[in-house]
């Protein structure tokens, strides 16, 4: 969401293209053969990965079947240090090794992610504690004022041009779409999302809404365009906030549409609506008390607010491969730490939802429009930058298969409000989605 500063050993962006702590090895390179301890150590790593069926294909040829064969997929791995970076840190090093073109993967792989997810979540529950402390994922990094530009500068500001390849082209939406139907497009869908948050947060002409982390400034658009609301947006994405008000005059919206490049902690004043659509995933849960307050002040007495964030059904820290090299700082809020934001506040909880195969769906259509802009992505960048963001899409679009990822929508109001109404009807009296997109 702003500018920051980006350390030549993190995750590639514009400025940095390269991890040079894992550069394959040069072409035509010659290793040498594996040691039986090698081979050893490799059916070891698989057997504490819950046997996945998954061979390995080793830098010399040689193959290592999975001890319950038939194998689904192979890895092969082009040299003999990618083993040990494997065995070592797993969490860590698969991705840097997928990145770097030193692990390959013949076979789907979000399919192969999905199995490895599901295999590892099983098996997890016999590991030796040193084990699980070795593997362990790290603490996420800070999420402080200044850690956060720095955080989302790293993601959000890899250039508008990027995310327009593969996002939907109607409000440029990097969040869970809504399919009320499984043929709806992607345009359709993120559409309807808007309109499900819309009616969900109950809103009238002439109310006033804030926003926590607007993106491209979606949401505030379709609500002052369709709602007649006022809307004062934060964002701290200077690459974002540039598309959005660009939008908002195109679409002569500036009357109605504040959009403001600052951190959601300076929110002031009071508002008919609070919404934050995946923000929360950035915040820390060492700040979840602060922004409980910031909510419970910034609603009028009869206000309601909506976060909609990816989170888990239990405390679990972030992948340290997606921690580190695309989303620094993320944490996923499991439900009872979700909760808790709304007890610090005294908030009354009106409605949860969870769109988790929602998000698989949005997932696949962005995976699909990616891969058909792949060659165009490594021009822009280069194909170390192509494969993380490959990999990074599949893993999520296997993490929501499997369960490891959820997706909450929240609506919660003012424990003595009593301008609610009875029954949640309404929000589905006609579809959402839009018939012409």
């Amino acid at each position: 969401m702003a500018q920051g500063s980006v350390r030549k050993t993190d995750y590639p962006d514009k400025e940095t293209k390269t991890n040079v702590l894992s550069l394959p090895l040069n072409a035509g390179q010659v290793d040498r053969e594996p040691h039986n301890y090698e081979r050893w150590l490799l059916t070891k790593l698989m057997r504490m990965a819950g046997s996945p069926p998954i061979r390995f294909r080793l830098w010399n040829g040689d193959v290592i079947e999975p001890e319950r064969p038939p194998a689904r997929f192979t890895l092969h791995l082009r040299d003999h240090k990618a083993l040990y970076s494997l065995v070592a840190n797993p969490n860590l090093a698969f991705g840097d090794l997928y990145s770097a073109g030193r692990l390959d993967v013949e076979g789907d792989l979000p399919d192969l992610m999905e199995s490895l997810y599901r295999s590892v979540h099983a098996a997890r529950q016999k590991w030796p504690r040193w084990l699980d402390a070795l593997w362990r994922n790290h603490t996420p990094r800070s999420t402080g004022i200044a850690e956060a530009k720095e955080n989302i500068h790293h993601h959000y500001d890899l250039g508008n041009e990027f995310y327009q390849l593969w996002l939907d082209q109607a409000e440029m939406q990097y969040t869970c779409a809504y399919y009320e139907s499984a043929d709806n497009t992607l345009e359709q869908a993120q559409l309807a999302k808007l309109e499900h948050v819309c009616r969900k947060l109950r809103l009238k002409p002439g109310m006033t809404v804030v926003e926590a982390g607007c993106g491209w400034g979606g949401l505030a658009r379709y609500m002052a365009r369709n709602y007649g609301v006022k809307v004062h947006s934060y964002n701290i994405s200077r690459e974002q906030l540039a598309y959005a008000q660009s939008e908002s005059e195109r679409q002569g919206l500036n009357n109605l549409i504040t959009y403001v490049e600052d951190d959601y902690r300076n929110i002031t004043g009071q508002f008919d609506a609070f919404v934050s659509i995946g923000m929360l995933e950035h915040v820390g849960k060492e700040n979840y008390q602060a922004l409980s307050e910031l909510i419970k002040r910034s609603l009028k007495p009869d206000g309601i607010a909506l976060l909609h964030s990816i989170g888990r059904n239990r405390p679990m820290l972030m992948n340290a491969w997606i921690e580190k090299r695309i989303f620094p700082g993320a944490y996923p809020p499991s439900i009872g730490e979700f909760m808790a934001i709304c007890e610090h506040g005294d908030f009354s909880v009106l409605d949860v939802e969870n769109l988790r195969l929602h998000y698989a769906q949005t997932l696949n259509h962005w995976t699909e429009r990616f891969e058909a802009n792949a060659e165009h992505v490594t021009a822009m960048y280069d194909e170390h930058f192509t494969r993380a963001w490959r990999l990074y899409l599949a893993g999520s679009v296997a993490a929501f298969r499997a369960g490891s990822l959820q997706l909450f929508q929240v609506v919660f109001s003012h424990g003595d409000n009593n301008q609610l109404p009875q029954s949640r009807q309404d929000l589905y009296t006609f579809p959402a989605t839009p018939e012409d997109t």
